[in-house]
């Protein structure tokens, strides 16, 4: 496989990685921009076959025991996302919705919306007061955060149209099995219940099983025992998408909706439908990517970065170099300025994609771009068209089977735990996507996102999305799979992954592991994650007029990549307890 090259510094970095054992390194105080290779070997999994990563251990095992069984990528994505509704809570779901890409081993590419939407008695001023305020609890938790939840539907259609096994019971049952007999969970997962406690027990009116009595904390090792959904799942398991958009859980949810003030009602569940869309596809330096199309901006965002910085030389700038990040900087708050205008639930708005992806409009959209000085947010503008020719909790996980067929998956309940309501006698979590919505033109969703009349709340839409699975291939051959949650940094975390191994020819472990960086158009901030650039290189972007602010981790990215010998490597990221195993 053909990469750009290295600058001279970053092959001196990487043989010197190769060389010095992590342990040496520590305690030399080494500072570097990129993983130590111990971190990479730690969530990096090699097969010959087939390749499961995920964001919990028992979900990606259970995916590859699918994949061992006979089952397809399909079938190990329907059981691992099933399987991720018990172990990862905080975002696996079936009360929430996602997106999926797909690639058969002949070619044929595929994208699945089981994206939540809104209820019939939904309506654009559902989060304003008497004042035109935005009340923003109601929008991120609580019963009326809720959309209607798609993540079922989603794997049900996948499994009418692409299952090898074609034994539903099979892949749900997995899930069941998690459910029913607990599991240990982590000290990452026992801290972030701990944090919740008090959100779950104002905002379920049926106290959760994540609430423990007497006030009790969880402990890293706990065994989480969930029977109420483990009965939902088996109802899913043996009446398919009717155990959950009718009968008892159906009737669960309407149930706790009407004792919390929420608005699904039975009609809007038995009127859910996930939608196949047209693949979005994009070019950049000789690789092919595959995408989500809108109601997900992550797609179009995507190939907007890499058809803005594509005739930039970023592999000679070298990587976190002050030409490159500055370059990349610059190209986000164009692209997330478009998004804000443009992008919404193309089955009420006129999405303008060929347009936003035309390569004279993206030239024109550099074309003030200034290599040694910043542009003030306020100064970008959404682009305008008259001159151009005619998604923070989610999960995401990546799959690979023996045959060559891949998905990539990104699901989500979008804040942490969702709304924090548990559905009473049903054992799930309901998301919060209301909030994607844009409650009010130019008011900041929990991630700071800007919408506008594109991205309306409107009965029966689609909220827009960051979401971005992405496949890549070259020269007809399958090359890398890829996604990440970590809401509007979601596209960045992404773009920045497949720029590191096609520009800055890194492992797919090192391009995961790496340290990332995120800019948004408004805020008009550059957030970094702790040790990302170095003193240097920061320093010179805020005398460029960059605003820079460090933060906690962005996104958990899951990928695999097809090696030049035919081989998958796995890359699991460090910042959760991520996993990637193959055979």
């Amino acid at each position: 496989m053909v990469f750009k090259n290295h600058t001279k510094q970053k092959m001196k970095q990487s043989k010197l990685l190769k060389i010095i054992p992590l342990i040496l390194a520590l305690l030399l105080g080494c500072k570097i921009n990129k993983p130590f290779i111990g971190y990479s070997i730690q969530k990096t999994a090699f097969s010959e076959k087939a390749m499961v990563v995920s964001a919990h251990p028992l979900a990606t095992q259970v995916g590859l025991d699918i994949l061992r069984k006979g089952g397809n990528a399909i079938d190990a994505a329907i059981a691992v996302q099933l399987a991720l509704a018990v172990t990862y809570p905080r975002a696996g779901n079936i009360g929430g919705g996602g997106f999926l890409v797909y690639r058969s081993a002949k070619g044929e590419t595929a994208t699945l919306d089981f994206r939540e939407k809104a209820p019939a008695a939904a309506h654009r001023d559902l989060y304003l007061d008497e004042k035109g305020n935005v009340l923003l609890e109601k929008s991120q938790k609580g019963h009326l955060a809720a959309g209607i939840p798609g993540t079922i539907a989603g794997c049900v259609q996948m499994y009418e149209k692409y299952s090898k096994l074609k034994d539903f019971k099979r892949l749900v049952q997995p899930a069941i099995d998690l459910a029913t007999n607990g599991f240990e969970i982590t000290d990452r997962e026992a801290k972030s219940l701990n944090n919740n406690q008090a959100d779950f027990a104002k905002y379920s009116t049926i106290s959760p099983v994540f609430v423990q009595k007497g006030g009790e904390m969880w402990q890293k090792g706990a065994i989480l025992i969930q029977k109420e959904l483990a009965n939902t799942l088996t109802l899913v398991r043996d009446k398919g998408r009717a155990g959950f958009y009718e009968g008892e859980t159906a009737d669960k949810i309407v149930a706790e909706m009407q004792r919390g003030g929420g608005i699904i009602t039975k009609t809007d569940l038995q009127k859910y439908q996930a939608t196949w869309r047209k693949p979005l596809t994009g070019k950049y330096r000789g690789y092919d990517l595959v995408g989500m199309p809108p109601p997900s901006s992550g797609g179009i965002a995507l190939f907007q970065l890499l058809g803005m910085v594509e005739s930039y030389p970023l592999g000679s700038y070298g990587f976190h170099s002050k030409a490159a990040t500055h370059l990349i900087i610059e190209a986000e708050r164009r692209v997330y300025a478009d998004r804000a205008e443009h992008l919404g639930d193309p089955d009420f708005y006129p999405v303008p994609t060929d347009k936003l992806l035309n390569a004279n409009y993206l030239q024109k959209r550099m074309s003030d771009f200034d290599p040694n000085k910043a542009t003030p947010s306020q100064a970008v503008k959404a682009g305008n068209f008259k001159n151009a020719p005619a998604s923070e909790q989610t999960t995401h996980f990546s799959i690979i089977d023996a045959e060559g067929n891949a998905v990539a998956v990104t699901t989500t309940l979008n804040d942490n735990y969702g709304c924090r309501t548990v559905v009473g006698g049903a054992g799930f979590l309901l998301n919060n996507e209301m909030d994607d919505f844009s409650a009010k033109p130019g008011v900041p969703n929990m991630y700071g996102a800007i919408g506008g009349e594109a991205n309306a709340i409107q009965a029966g839409k689609t909220m827009l999305s960051s979401m971005t699975p992405t496949i890549v291939t070259k020269n007809g051959k399958l090359f890398m799979v890829v996604g990440t949650p970590g809401g509007t940094t979601i596209i960045t975390s992404v773009f920045q992954v497949i720029t590191n191994v096609i520009d800055f020819n890194m492992s797919i472990s090192e391009a995961v592991q790496a340290k990332r960086f995120h800019s948004q158009w408004l805020p008009d901030k550059v957030f970094i994650e702790k040790d990302c650039l170095e003193n240097g290189t920061n320093m010179t972007l805020k005398t460029m007029g960059h605003h820079i602010e460090e933060r906690g981790n962005l996104g958990a990215v899951e990928a695999i990549l097809v090696r030049g010998d035919g081989k998958l490597e796995g890359a699991a990221d460090i910042r959760g307890d991520d996993d990637a195993r193959g055979f």
